[in-house]
């Protein structure tokens, strides 16, 4: 039963006291409506509260969390079938593929954890490692494990075997980090389930066929164990998007309780163009783990690129805060420049003045994250309001004179802008960033 804020509300302590993180208690409740947050947030709810709307407002599909501390990769609780609807909630992680049979194990999950890039203001990685017991020995496979842990310590780790003394041996090495057990099969389900449970793993429920894993993981959540991500052995494109969305649909459209839960995706190929492009479509298609067996920066790049394009919120524009920004060892004779704080614009304009090798300043506009000539357009990037904002900024104390450089998109402002910033001189920039090197060069030349 869908319930709705005001209906929630009303089952709330209405104290206002903000110890779920929201401002007030309707807040919260509009946010427990949405699936956007859960009941045990409230220390404060009742009893009868937890009975009536524990259910309710739970995520239609499972969060899952793999992994420890403030590098803990949490996957699920995703509330639409599509971006525009409203957005993605928990980004999907990718895993690299580590055999136990690998002569390279620690090397490569050095590379797991060396993965993180910047883009955007954003630190992204490669968030887990899938420990493989291809060999069948359990030392062997707690060795790796042991190896792998040691490597890469901030690394979610996922044990893929379905041999229980295997998956014993390689625990303990685990303790406090919430594993994901890769091994649950209808055939070894009871003893995976309560390994599990003995160990604060969460398990991977294996089937071939979205029947079989219906079956299993209804067997498996009847007897009250629900930390789990699902495998419908899925591994080519066409049955990715086609068990992948179902799965989707049946947990959100229907509320289908059995296959709320996040998937896992497998996207291994030994032709790694054809894995990357694999890896693509789980990611497009409601993966929230993607397993690679390679992660070489040509191919990580395109797919953490996806990742983010899809998982950041259409709705609110990607900003970074309002300052002048200091450009290498800028000095008071250093070109001042202006653009808006549109996070693309702001990385990439600071890219091409770096790349310039020129020491400059960036002044950064707030502009509610709109790019230039949307910005213009809108009248948040005008004449007067720019000029408002170099008065404000306290930019006059950093140099020694009084030059702006503003976008060549918007030319047309620069009579006004000398109007507004009397004793200024205000010169157009290239209407491209990726002329600012040679701009600036040659503007430094001059001078």
């Amino acid at each position: 039963m869908a319930l709705s804020g005001v209906e929630i509300f009303k089952h709330l302590p209405k104290t206002n006291c903000k110890k779920c993180g929201h401002p007030t208690c309707l807040a919260f409740a509009m946010k427990l409506a949405a699936k956007q947050a859960t009941l045990d947030a409230c220390p404060d709810a009742s009893e009868e509260a937890k009975a009536f709307l524990g259910a309710a407002s739970e995520p239609p599909i499972k969060g899952i969390t793999i992994g420890a501390g403030d590098k803990a990769l949490k996957v699920g609780e995703e509330t639409v079938l599509f971006r525009h609807e409203k957005k993605f909630v928990n980004p999907c992680g990718f895993a690299l593929l580590i055999k136990d049979t690998d002569a390279d194990v620690e090397a490569k999950a050095k590379a797991v954890a060396d993965s993180e890039i910047e883009r955007v203001g954003q630190r992204l990685r490669v968030e887990l490692i899938a420990v493989e017991n291809a060999s069948g020995d359990a030392g062997k496979f707690a060795d790796a494990v042991k190896k792998a842990v040691s490597a890469a310590p901030n690394a979610g780790v996922i044990l893929k075997s379905s041999n229980k003394a295997a998956l014993e041996a390689a625990l303990p090495a685990l303790s406090g980090r919430k594993p994901l057990i890769d091994g649950a099969t209808a055939d070894n389900a009871d003893e995976m389930v309560a390994l599990a449970k003995a160990s604060g793993a969460s398990l991977v429920v294996r089937a071939l066929g979205l029947d079989a894993l219906l079956a299993l993981t209804e067997k498996i959540t009847a007897g009250g164990f629900k930390d789990i991500v699902l495998d419908s052995g899925a591994r080519k494109p066409k049955d990715m998007i086609e068990q992948y969305t179902q799965i989707r649909r049946a947990s959100l459209k229907k509320g289908f309780k059995p296959l709320g839960f996040p998937i896992i995706s497998f996207a291994v190929n030994s032709n790694p163009f054809v894995e990357q492009a694999q890896a693509a479509v789980a990611i497009a298609k409601y993966a929230s783990i993607v397993v690679l067996s390679d992660i070489s920066s040509w191919k990580t790049l395109g797919l953490i690129a996806l990742r983010q394009n899809l998982y950041t919120d259409p709705q609110v524009p990607m900003q970074v805060s309002q300052n002048v920004y200091k450009v290498g060892d800028a000095k008071e004779n250093a070109p001042l420049l202006v653009t808006t704080n549109f996070s693309l614009t702001y990385f990439i304009v600071l890219g091409e003045v770096e790349n310039s090798k020129v020491p400059s300043w960036l002044a950064v506009m707030e502009t509610e994250g709109l790019s230039v000539l949307t910005a213009w357009a809108a009248g948040k990037f005008t004449a007067a309001k720019i000029a408002q904002y170099i008065q404000e900024s306290g930019v006059e104390s950093k140099i020694s004179h009084k030059e702006l450089i503003i976008p060549g998109y918007v030319a047309v402002l620069s009579g006004a802008l000398e109007d507004k910033l009397p004793g200024w001189k205000i010169t157009v920039g290239p209407r491209e960033a990726n002329a600012l090197p040679a701009f600036l060069k040659n503007k430094t030349a001059a001078a």
